[in-house]
C-alpha cells in the first residue's frame, strides 16, 4: 500500500527519532542477513519514504542536505582512503590496469545503452557508471594481511584513475546535455577540468597541508579545516560549472598524507559514516517506487541482465589481460577482478547527478529505468564482490574474517560505519 505524506503527519522530532531507530538497526539486521550495510540502508529509504509509509516527505531539506553533506564527504572519504605511496610504488602497472579496467566495462556499457535505445551521450554516462569502482572488499584483504601483494597494490592504485577518469566523464556528459555539443565549450570544459585539477592538487593541496600544520594542532581544528577542505573543493568545483563530489574527491586526495592516522580524520569519518552517509543512500532509497521498480525488472530484464553481465565479464576480462601480462597467478587475477567489481560509493553519486541533470526540454540524462537498473546493478556486485575476494583469499590459505560480506558493505571488520576504503 502507498501513502503519501498526508497520511503520516508525523512531528518532526517524530520522523527524527524513526530515522535514527533505522541507523541503530540496519547494521545490526544486515550483518544477520550477510548483506552489505549499504543495501539495507538503501531498503530502509525505500519503506521510510513518500512511495511507502511517508514518514519523511518526498521534499525535506532537512534529509536532501544530510545527503548532500553525506554525499561530499562520501566522496572526500574516498580520496583519503587512497594509498598514495602504494600507486607511486606500482604506477606504471596502476595506470595499465586502470585503462583496462576503466574502459572495457566503458565500452561494455556504452554498446548496452545504445543498444537499448539511449542517446550517445546518455549511454557514453552509463558507461562510465559501469567503469569506476569501490573497493568494498578492501577490509577482508587487510584483516587477511594481503594488503602489500602485488596485486593489490596495483588495484588499490588503479582506483584514483578509474574514479578520476569517471567522474571527468560526468561533467562532460553533463555540459554536452544541458548546453548541446559545441567543440569550443567542450574544449573550455576539459580547460576547466585540467585546471581545477591542478589548482586542486597543487595549491589547494599544499595550502591545506600548511593550514593543518599551523592552525590544526587541536583535534576539533583540524576537525573544521577537513569540513572546510570538503565544503572548498565542492564549492570551486560548482564555480566551475562541474560536480561537487569531484571537488570533494580531489580535495581528499589533495590532504590525504597530511590527516592519514589523525584522530581528527577517525571522528570525522565517525560522524559521516554513522550520520550523514547512511543520510545519503537512505535518500537515495526515497526514489525507489517498488512498484516502478519491479516493473522494471519484469519489463526489461534483457538491459538489467546485460548491464550486469557486461560489468562482470569487463571487470574480469581486464583482471585476466593485465594479470596474465605481468604473470599474476590465477588466484591473484581474481582477486583484482572481484575488488574491482563492485559498484556503490562513486556509482551511486553520479548516478544520482545523471538523474538530476534535466537540459532546456526538461529531459533527464538518464531515466528512471536506468536509475533502477543501476540500483539494482549496485546491489548484486556489492554482494556478489566481496563474496568472490573471500574465496580467493581462502585460496590463498591466508585467514579470513567469519563474515561473508564484511559487517559493513563499506566498512572495516567490526566496525558499524560506512567507512570506503576506496572508491568506484
Amino acid at each position: 500500500m502507498e501513502f503519501d505524506a498526508a497520511a503520516l503527519d508525523l512531528p518532526p522530532m517524530a520522523r527524527f527519532g524513526a530515522v535514527l531507530f533505522a541507523l541503530l538497526f540496519t547494521p545490526y539486521v544486515t550483518r544477520r542477513l550477510r548483506v552489505p550495510t549499504v543495501v539495507g540502508y538503501i531498503a530502509v529509504g525505500m519503506i521510510i519514504g513518500p512511495h511507502c509509509l511517508a514518514i519523511l516527505p518526498s521534499r525535506a531539506d532537512t534529509a536532501e542536505f544530510f545527503a548532500e553533506l553525506g554525499k561530499l564527504l562520501l566522496m572526500f572519504f574516498v580520496g583519503l582512503e587512497v594509498d598514495l605511496r602504494q600507486f607511486r610504488l606500482n604506477r606504471g602497472k596502476s595506470i595499465a590496469f586502470g585503462l583496462a579496467t576503466f574502459a572495457l566495462p566503458m565500452a561494455a556499457g556504452t554498446v548496452v545503452a545504445v543498444w537499448f535505445g539511449y542517446s550517445p551521450v546518455a549511454a557514453i554516462l552509463i558507461g562510465s557508471l559501469l567503469a569506476s569502482h569501490t573497493l568494498i572488499a578492501y577490509p577482508i584483504i587487510i584483516d587477511a594481511g594481503l594488503s602489500k601483494l602485488p596485486a593489490i597494490t596495483i588495484t588499490v592504485g588503479a582506483t584514483i584513475l578509474t574514479d578520476i577518469m569517471s567522474l571527468l566523464t560526468l561533467a562532460i556528459c553533463l555540459t554536452i546535455h544541458q548546453t548541446g555539443f559545441a567543440p569550443r565549450a567542450i574544449a573550455l570544459q576539459l580547460g576547466q577540468l585540467a585546471a581545477f585539477i591542478v589548482v586542486m592538487l597543487a595549491v589547494v593541496g599544499p595550502v591545506g597541508r600548511w593550514a593543518f600544520h599551523r592552525l590544526g594542532r587541536t583535534e576539533e581544528a583540524s576537525f573544521i579545516l577537513m569540513l572546510i577542505v570538503v565544503a572548498g573543493g565542492a564549492t570551486i568545483a560548482e564555480v566551475l560549472h562541474l560536480e561537487g563530489i569531484l571537488g570533494a574527491f580531489l580535495a581528499g586526495l589533495a590532504v590525504n598524507t597530511v590527516v592519514r592516522g589523525t584522530a581528527a580524520k577517525e571522528k570525522i569519518e565517525f560522524l559521516g559514516n554513522s550520520v550523514f552517509v547512511p543520510a545519503f543512500f537512505i535518500v537515495t532509497g526515497f526514489l525507489i517506487d517498488l512498484r516502478v521498480f519491479v516493473a522494471t525488472l519484469w519489463s526489461n530484464p534483457g538491459m538489467v541482465i546485460a548491464i550486469i553481465g557486461g560489468l562482470i565479464g569487463a571487470k574480469w576480462l581486464a583482471a585476466e589481460l593485465a594479470g596474465r601480462v605481468w604473470r599474476l597467478s590465477a588466484t591473484d587475477r581474481g582477486l583484482m577482478a572481484s575488488l574491482t567489481m563492485p559498484q556503490v560509493a562513486a556509482t551511486l553519486a553520479a548516478a544520482m547527478v545523471g538523474y538530476e541533470a534535466v537540459n532546456a526540454a526538461g529531459v533527464r540524462l538518464i531515466d528512471g529505468t536506468m536509475l533502477n537498473t543501476i540500483l539494482v546493478l549496485v546491489v548484486v556486485t556489492a554482494m556478489v564482490g566481496p563474496v568472490l575476494t573471500e574465496h580467493y583469499v581462502r585460496k590463498r590459505g591466508a585467514a579470513v574474517p567469519d563474515a561473508s560480506p564484511p559487517p559493513s558493505a563499506l566498512a572495516p571488520a567490526g566496525g558499524n560505519g560506512v567507512k570506503t576504503a576506496g572508491a568506484e
